[in-house]
């Protein structure tokens, strides 16, 4: 009975806040300016259930994307931009075919410098042309927007919500370099919050501390090559001094699509709400395709296989490994796969060019999950309880990883070292030791038992910042410090200077009494002596 009333709480509370949200909240406009990829696809759900609450929702969208189509629950904006889809698309495929490309560590340093900075200067051409379309500027100025929705990673949905005088909420997972710790002046002990990219955990010892420490040095470094431009096309556009930190800090609420099931405690701040596992709560059942695939699968279930939609094509040689790795166990392994067919595919193996990920993952035959610990693929694991075989590429994979790795959940394997035997073993451990699924069904557990779900919340605040014209009641005085003041090094020069004023006094007076009291003894005696002889 117990456990019955507590499944239903969630279900019971989300319902109230629906029923009391359209007395307070009447139907407005968003404008909604999404970043390509699995970050638009991340976004859908949201704006979906905005629509169906009476919003109306406007996508500002380039006319070259990759991911980002027309739908019937929003109105589509297209801008031209100076670049084609292809362009788009070889970009990624590059980039896909490169995390396979092994080499030493100052080379593949060099190489990701390279592709970093001309991908960003593409993204960056695209931002400067909606900005400079004085035509569809004036159209959105003369919209009457209540809400702007948009994912700061590349921040040109900022820059357009400034100029528009827009409340704005930030719909993201993270922002490299910990920008989203200084937009939001959220502190960030370095001594156990491990900086992305060091593969650190929360428990660090001192060289690791001392890892985390030459990171955090380097950050800024790291980032200017795609951020820095932002500002000085901001500045230009909005005719004043804008750095980056000034365009993202300027949100009311930060949706953040983690939680602490999948994150290392951490400090926050008011405004930043978690909604992790937003992007697996709707499932639908499976084709009689893939139904067949798994029911054909016996009793020993089924390996769901994807390493996201970058990654198009494998290396005939690590395919080749691989194929031969997924043959050497009893599963039916689903391969979301379209490069080519490698040789040694063995039977138990289906290659498919897409695949519902989370409605196999929710499956009760599917036995472990090979991924490559992106944002989405992690939490589609978290959510359905299925033990992961990890191979993050690129970003912020590798921390996924080892996020997973160190609470048990899960096994890392190094994609260009790695071997056949290796992924075979780690397939195995998955599967038949059971502590994996006994922990990452642990974590499913936690991240399920929560008082309203992720979808439910997003919409909540969404319609908050549009009811109130912002949250500037959540914003905290850390914005309007200087860093000295931020860090209180005034205060702490002034006490020293009141304390080094108080002690040079005291040491002057009792330098006097000490003259007073013993010096001029010691001249009377001597004087005495002298008139002795």
């Amino acid at each position: 009975m117990v456990a019955g009333s507590q499944g239903c709480r969630p279900l019971v509370l989300g319902l109230l806040l629906y029923a009391l949200g359209p007395a307070v909240s009447q139907a407005g406009k968003v404008l909604f300016v999404p970043v390509d990829g699995s970050h638009w696809l991340s976004t859908l759900g949201v704006i979906q259930q905005l629509q169906r609450r009476g919003h109306e929702i406007v996508v500002l969208a380039p006319e070259a994307s990759t991911h980002i189509k027309e739908g019937e629950f929003y109105t589509m904006k297209r801008y031209p931009v100076p670049f084609q889809r292809e362009d788009l698309d070889a970009a990624f495929i590059d980039l896909g075919h490169y995390v396979f490309e092994n080499g030493s560590f100052l080379q593949r340093l060099v190489e990701t410098y390279k592709r970093v900075k001309a991908n960003s200067a593409l993204l960056l051409s695209g931002c400067s042309h909606l900005l400079h379309n004085e035509e569809l500027m004036a159209s959105l100025a003369e919209s009457s927007f209540d809400v702007m929705l948009t994912d700061p990673f590349l921040p040109c949905g900022p820059i357009v919500a400034q100029y528009l005088a827009l409340p704005t909420v930030y719909f993201m997972n993270a922002l490299p370099c910990n920008l989203d710790f200084e937009a939001t002046q959220c502190p960030n002990p370095l001594s156990y919050v491990p900086k992305p990219l060091s593969y650190n955990s929360d428990r660090m010892t001192f060289l690791q501390r001392v890892k985390n420490m030459l990171i955090a040095l380097t950050d800024n470094f790291l980032c200017s090559v795609v951020y820095s431009p932002y500002a000085v096309l901001a500045s230009e556009f909005l005719q004043r001094d804008v750095t980056v930190q000034d365009l993202l800090s300027s949100a009311s609420v930060w949706l953040l699509r983690n939680d602490f099931v999948n994150n290392y405690p951490r400090p926050i701040m008011p405004n930043m709400v978690f909604i992790g596992g937003i992007n697996c709560l709707q499932k639908k059942p499976l084709s009689q395709e893939f139904e067949a695939y798994v029911n054909a699968s016996g009793e020993h279930g089924i390996v769901v296989f994807s390493l996201g939609s970058m990654v198009s094509d494998i290396p005939e040689k690590k395919a080749m490994d691989i194929a031969d790795a997924l043959g050497k166990i009893p599963q039916t392994v689903l391969w979301r796969y379209t490069g080519t067919r490698p040789s040694n595919l063995a039977n138990n193996t289906i290659l498919v060019k897409w695949l519902p990920q989370n409605d196999l993952l929710g499956h009760p035959k599917t036995r472990a999950f090979i991924t490559h610990s992106g944002s989405h693929g992690i939490y589609e694991g978290i959510c359905n309880g299925v033990p992961m075989v990890m191979m993050p590429l690129f970003g912020d994979q590798m921390d996924n990883a080892k996020r997973m790795e160190t609470r048990g959940a899960g096994v890392t394997l190094n994609v260009l070292e790695m071997t056949s035997a290796d992924l075979e073993n780690a397939l195995k451990t998955v599967i038949n030791d059971k502590s994996y699924k006994e922990n990452i069904m642990r974590l499913s557990s936690l991240h399920k038992d929560r008082p309203v779900e992720p979808l439910d919340l997003a919409v909540f605040w969404v319609e908050f910042v549009m009811r109130h014209k912002g949250a500037p009641h959540l914003r905290p005085a850390a914005h309007d410090l200087t860093w000295y003041q931020y860090h209180s090094l005034d205060v702490i020069g002034f006490l020293l200077a009141v304390v080094l004023a108080v002690t040079f006094v005291t040491f002057k007076c009792c330098a006097y009494g000490f003259r007073k009291c013993f010096g001029r003894k010691g001249h009377v005696k001597k004087a005495h002596k002298s008139k002795v002889h």
